[in-house]
């Protein structure tokens, strides 16, 4: 979890980076740095950088997990990084990089890639920075600075954000509001699967479209061949990214957390020592719990699992909206719903002093799990297509919450490896209409870990209405005068 920026070809560059550095200071606390094409500068605090008036300026907020490395780092290039590479100590053994952490790691590797090929030609780096990537497990956005261009990526999912704007020069940042905050116009998500190679002398932009997972061919096999190595792929996902420090998990007693959890445990983590899960829901007039409050609470009881609650009232609602809406930009109900229930668990994961969280973010996606792939006539061209824009619809989301919170929010299910192998496996194993069952693999995965029926049979609840925090709105909504939900969200977004 860090915060990336860089502004190119403007005289207001060195403004600039002071300004997004500080809008994204809760991405990064343990300290600040820049450079320019033959500077680099380093700070534990953003307020105590001094940066030299240049027009072309890469930024960084550090937040460290693994060793305290300062960015920019600066090799025979120099490179900003937002990653988290969960093989990044394999393959630094494998290939000699002597690296520090995941970050140094990146820009070691891509280096050493490129030394394979001819340095002055950019086309040809870029194709050496994707043969990097492609051996890399994890999630990312990076900007790497070279001979007079600037490459820039990120995960092929999203994962990670990256925003940019041609307007004036060139500029990027990890949020959308860093660059609206410095007067930029036409602000853009980059599309996961593009790259860009900014020319520096020449001021422009070449866009690189890059592959894509696929749906064919699909797994010839039984289904519980399927949901066995389906889950195999998944215990993987979930052990190469537990950190070196106790852990959250964002957990709804639904079967993607659920399973998450469970898989946690199985492999020798102790409930209540290596991680937490965490619950949120609204309390209204009763003393009753919100229905996934409720829910959460028994699965964890007999699974044995350590679970914190967090309730909030009408008024907390209100207060957390105010934060919630600035942060995701948006006034979507659902959106926002969604949010407020991720926001309000990742404050109490923080105030345990919590700075990695597991997400069951990606599940529905991959494996079917909305109303709408019932009535669809192509299952995995549905799921392909929810894989391919979920970068637009949740993941920005899940990650301004959580990083607001310091928190690094880690998603199993949206690992390379699994959702490779899971676009793949056919919609019968899915969806089984005569059984009434979604997310059929998956389920069958809970069934073999020896959760109870009730628990792998559990329907589906949107986190809005399952926290209650819909029913929240709806109320604050009325009492305050406003005809319609939005209307009233909409004031708090006009604030930001």
């Amino acid at each position: 979890m860090c915060a990336i920026t860089g502004f190119f070809n403007t005289q207001n560059a060195f403004s600039n980076t002071y300004k997004a550095l500080s809008e994204l200071k809760n991405r990064g606390r343990d300290g600040s740095g820049a450079c320019g094409l033959d500077w680099v500068t380093h700070s534990y605090d953003i307020n105590t950088l001094e940066l030299l008036q240049d027009n072309n300026i890469l930024g960084h907020n550090l937040h460290s997990l693994v060793k305290y490395v300062p960015q920019p780092i600066a090799y025979t290039g120099k490179m900003v990084a937002n990653c988290e590479i969960y093989n990044w100590k394999m393959l630094s053994n494998t290939y000699n990089l002597d690296a520090e952490n995941d970050s140094d790691f990146l820009i070691k590797f891509i280096e050493y890639q490129i030394s394979k090929t001819d340095s002055s030609n950019p086309v040809r780096i870029k194709d050496n920075i994707e043969k990097a990537l492609n051996k890399i497990i994890g999630v990312y956005s990076f900007a790497y600075m070279l001979g007079g261009y600037v490459y820039v990526f990120r995960d092929i999912i999203g994962v990670k954000p990256l925003w940019y704007s041609n307007s004036s020069g060139f500029a990027f940042a990890s949020e959308k509001k860093a660059l609206m905050k410095t007067g930029y116009q036409n602000v853009y998500e980059l599309n996961p699967r593009e790259s860009i190679c900014y020319d520096i002398a020449n001021n422009i932009s070449h866009f690189y479209t890059r592959n894509f997972f696929d749906t064919k061919p699909e797994h010839k096999k039984q289904l519980h061949t399927i949901q066995k190595e389906f889950g195999n792929i998944l215990e993987d996902a979930v052990s190469i990214r537990f950190p070196d420090e106790p852990f959250g998990i964002l957990f709804s007693g639904g079967i993607d957390s659920t399973i998450i959890a469970y898989i946690c445990k199985k492999l020798g983590k102790q409930p209540g020592i290596d991680f937490t899960c965490y619950v949120a829901g609204f309390k209204g007039n009763d003393s009753g719990y919100s229905p996934d409050v409720s829910y959460a609470k028994k699965v964890a009881d007999e699974l044995g699992l350590e679970l914190k609650i967090k309730q909030i009232t009408y008024r907390e609602v209100e207060d957390y909206l105010k934060t919630v809406v600035s942060l995701i930009e948006d006034t979507s109900v659902p959106k926002v719903g969604v949010a407020l229930t991720m926001y309000a668990a990742c404050v109490a994961a923080r105030e345990d002093g919590i700075r990695v969280m597991f997400s069951g973010s990606g599940a529905d996606e991959l494996l079917a799990g909305y109303n709408r792939h019932w009535h669809s006539e192509d299952v995995n061209y549905e799921c392909y297509q929810d894989i391919l824009n979920i970068y637009q619809k949740n993941t920005y989301r899940d990650d301004v919450v959580s990083m607001n919170n310091n928190i690094e929010l880690r998603v199993p299910y949206l690992d390379s490896n699994l959702v490779d192998y899971g676009l793949k496996i056919p919609a019968h194993c899915k969806i089984d209409n005569k059984q009434g069952q979604n997310k059929l693999t998956l389920r069958n995965v809970g069934k073999k870990l020896g959760l109870h029926d009730d628990f792998v049979h559990r329907n589906k609840k949107a986190a809005q209405y399952g926290s209650r925090f819909d029913k929240a709105i709806t109320k604050l909504a009325k009492k305050s005068g406003f005809k319609t939900k939005t209307q009233y969200l909409e004031q708090f977004h006009e604030k930001s």
